[in-house]
């Protein structure tokens, strides 16, 4: 089922992902997605979004967003880095683990965006996802 609105384009997609990036409803941009620093919510508190229909649904997305920075570190290992300049090894490992560990609920923030937009651009009737309001 096709929607009338025109909201398919890159500029929506992008638009949906960086409101993740802000920890922000992907579909309105004015809720938040976050209760706590690891615990998100079930729904937008302005749009009524539901974040995560059915338990596990944003699972892949966290994985390969969480998968990119461990593999950042497995390649500062494997290139030797710290055998060659272990003072550097080492200030590379943290900065990297710190990014990780800041980015953590951006990164899920983008992993619930994208399913947003896997829900928008391939739409189930069953599916909550309210209508669109208007540019925001």
């Amino acid at each position: 089922m096709e929607s009338a609105t025109p909201r398919r384009g890159a500029r929506f997609a992008w638009r949906a992902i960086t409101r993740g990036w802000r920890n922000r409803c992907p579909h309105c941009g004015r809720g938040k997605l976050f209760a706590t620093f690891t615990r998100h919510l079930q729904t937008c508190p302005a749009c009524g979004l539901v974040y995560e229909r059915n338990a596990g649904d944003t699972w892949a997305y966290t994985v390969f967003g969480d998968r990119i920075p461990v593999a950042l570190l497995i390649a500062l290992v494997y290139f030797g880095v710290f055998r060659g300049h272990r003072a550097l090894g080492v200030a590379c490992f943290v900065a990297v683990f710190a990014l990780f560990i800041w980015t953590s609920p951006r990164r899920w923030g983008v992993g619930i965006a994208l399913h947003y937009l896997t829900r928008v651009y391939w739409p189930d009737d069953s599916d909550p996802v309210p209508p669109e309001s208007g540019p925001a």
